[in-house]
């Protein structure tokens, strides 16, 4: 039998459309042939929960949202599906709680409990409520909501003591003061308009950066066990730290500048004494002088020397012994030894 175009055409149309919607189900986390461990857990508010979102315990993903039905028409309560990827032991006084992060990806966390029985595929696990963000900051913000009234009643009595100062003679400056306020409140108006078009124009840049702030945060999540093992090691540091002996370690330090700062004294009051050979050299001006008068003995002795040689090394064998006269003083005129020669 030969099969008509229009039939291939039609059974292909019908494979197609059953694949893509057994492929989009797929995706969102969902299978039409319902197997696996499922718990219910009931909710009055889900905070923003979708199927697909994960279902952790201990920070691990153990399953995803199967899907989310009301029990009512009222939305008193709403249904949540929850399916987990193996049947684990989970206590039965266990609590799923709704994480709704502001920042990330809304998640189930089912805290586990102490019971030695366990739950069973399709039962109902206990649901518990963690207040979100905006709640546990309307809760921080209530005493400041206080304070704040009582700032508004102070600055009430200050209005009133101002009003008392509000003179004629001081009306005329305030009016000159309130004309200046409203040309910097025009100014300022204007800027605050160029301020809006600046962030609409980075209204982009400011999507991007808060995107890259949500990946930032789950990384964050991610890497908490690591995040906890660095302030782990960084407090056990600090606490060896504080083991160490730093007090005596500083008492030693004190003590060795003691005896350092001692032992210079004592060679400062020797170096200035002339009691010692190093003082002598130093603060002893008679020996001084006597070195200064045997450098001009032995610089005159020298230039004799060198002057009349045969004085004192007689080398002719018929010659005469030099006996001129011998030199007082040397022949040296000045300090940069600048000589004149005996004339002699």
């Amino acid at each position: 039998m030969k099969i008509s175009n229009e039939t291939k055409i039609g059974a292909l149309t019908l494979i197609s459309v059953v694949l893509l919607f057994l492929g989009f189900n797929f995706l969102k986390g969902k299978n039409l042939f319902q197997t696996g461990f499922y718990l219910y857990a009931n909710y009055p508010d889900t905070k923003g929960l979708q199927a697909s979102n994960p279902v952790v315990i201990n920070g691990y993903q153990v399953g995803t949202v199967y899907s989310m039905t009301a029990d009512d028409k009222n939305l008193g309560q709403i249904k949540v599906e929850l399916k987990l990827n193996d049947e684990y032991n989970i206590p039965k006084n266990s609590v799923a709680t709704i994480d709704a992060s502001p920042l990330g990806t809304t998640r189930v966390i089912i805290t586990m409990g102490t019971s030695t029985q366990y739950l069973h595929t399709k039962d109902t696990i206990q649901a518990g409520n963690k207040a979100g963000m905006l709640a546990a900051l309307s809760d921080k913000l209530g005493p400041t909501a206080d304070n704040l009234a009582s700032v508004l009643a102070h600055m009430d009595t200050l209005v009133m003591n101002v009003n008392t100062v509000l003179t004629d003679a001081n009306k005329g400056s305030i009016a000159s003061i309130l004309n200046n306020l409203n040309k910097t409140t025009s100014e300022f108006a204007v800027t605050a308009t160029s301020l809006k078009q600046m962030l609409d124009a980075q209204s982009g840049s400011i999507n991007k950066t808060m995107n890259n702030m949500a990946s930032v945060t789950g990384n964050l999540a991610s890497n908490n066990e690591k995040i906890n093992h660095m302030i782990s090691n960084l407090e056990t540091t600090t606490n060896q730290l504080s083991a160490a002996d730093i007090k005596g370690i500083v008492e030693k330090m004190n003590v060795s500048a003691a005896q350092l700062n001692q032992a210079m004294t004592s060679l400062n009051q020797k170096l200035n004494s002339t009691d010692g050979t190093a003082g002598a050299l130093l603060n002893d001006k008679a020996l001084y002088n006597n070195i200064n008068a045997t450098v001009h003995s032995m610089n005159t002795l020298l230039d004799d020397l060198r002057v009349h040689p045969k004085r004192y090394v007689n080398i002719s064998v018929f010659g005469k012994k030099d006996k001129g006269d011998y030199l007082t003083q040397p022949l040296v005129v000045d300090s940069i030894a600048n000589r004149s020669v005996d004339t002699k």
